[in-house]
């Protein structure tokens, strides 16, 4: 439960970085960290794809109330 929710959270981070990308041309992770290319950026990509590769098994975990309440 604790890494979905790590998970979501870095997605939405990953989300919002790309939606300054498009309507800005602004590459939020990189100016705060020194250029795309920097150590600290790269890190945060990865650890934004490796979020979304996690975030598909949601997609196919059974999410019934009677699970949910056990």
């Amino acid at each position: 439960m604790m890494w979905d929710k790590l998970a979501l959270i870095l997605l939405v981070i990953g989300g919002i970085n790309w939606g300054l990308v498009g309507i800005f041309e602004l590459d939020l992770v990189a100016w705060m960290f020194g250029g795309a290319a920097s150590v600290v950026s790269r890190l945060i990509y990865i650890l934004v794809a490796l979020s979304a590769v996690w975030c598909i098994s949601f997609l196919f975990r059974d999410r019934s109330p009677a699970r949910l309440e056990a």
